[in-house]
């Protein structure tokens, strides 16, 4: 099996979700949002840096869960995609996605961002595979937790290596493509790292060490 992995939120997308989700929750007058809005950018700029505690924002992100619980907000899922996701999905990311299909590779999105967000945002990209920050559940109810392996800097690894000893069949290649200094531990284990649309600190490691860069935001890639 040949495996190509993908961060989502800044690299298949234009964007980041789990930051939309909480503009979208503040336009639905879901929390306050003069205090949500404030936090949400405080902890968009915390990842942004590579210092984001990913504990402590999942209590901020999860509690809209806790409190309206997961049936009310799933049933404004598919607004949240027409309105925020599908207008950000980069350009380029259908033809690569594509591209690893018709090689026969086996996609697997792997995301920091928690799966109640992301698992629509998958199967709208066609991913059936998707590796995210799980949500811990306990009778039925969100605790706003985070339940066993955040999916988070070296969590991705982690998380990655706990997927593969579920599979039958030997991994021949891994191909990751991500955009942020966040993924550093997983780009350092593949073995083929691609670099899309990086933030500064990863341009310069992925320059240094002779890695691809790439864009999605414009017209499809050309083979990498």
């Amino acid at each position: 099996m040949r495996l190509a992995i993908f961060d989502l939120d800044n690299t298949l997308l234009a964007g980041d979700s789990d930051y939309l989700w909480g503009q979208f929750l503040v336009e639905q007058g879901l929390v306050d949002g003069d205090t949500y809005a404030r936090e949400n950018q405080r902890f968009y700029d915390l990842y942004k840096a590579g210092t984001l505690d990913i504990h402590e924002f999942a209590a901020f992100s999860l509690n809209p869960l806790v409190m309206h619980g997961e049936e009310k907000l799933a049933a404004l899922r598919p607004k949240f995609l027409a309105e925020k996701i599908e207008p950000i999905v980069a350009p380029g990311t259908p033809a690569l996605l594509e591209r690893h299909r018709v090689q026969g590779d086996r996609l697997l999105i792997m995301t920091a961002t928690n799966r109640f967000i992301t698992e629509p945002i998958a199967q709208l990209l066609g991913v059936d595979v998707l590796i995210a920050t799980d949500p811990e559940v306990v009778d039925g109810r969100h605790t706003g937790r985070i339940l066993g392996i955040p999916n988070f800097r070296e969590g991705k690894r982690r998380r990655l290596e706990q997927w593969l000893a579920q599979q039958r069949v030997a991994v021949a290649h891994t191909t990751f493509y991500s955009d942020s200094l966040n993924d550093l531990p997983l780009l350092l284990t593949a073995d083929r790292a691609v670099a899309v649309d990086p933030d500064p600190t990863l341009e310069a490691e992925a320059r240094r060490r002779g890695w691809p860069v790439i864009s999605l935001r414009q017209a499809p890639p050309a083979a990498v």
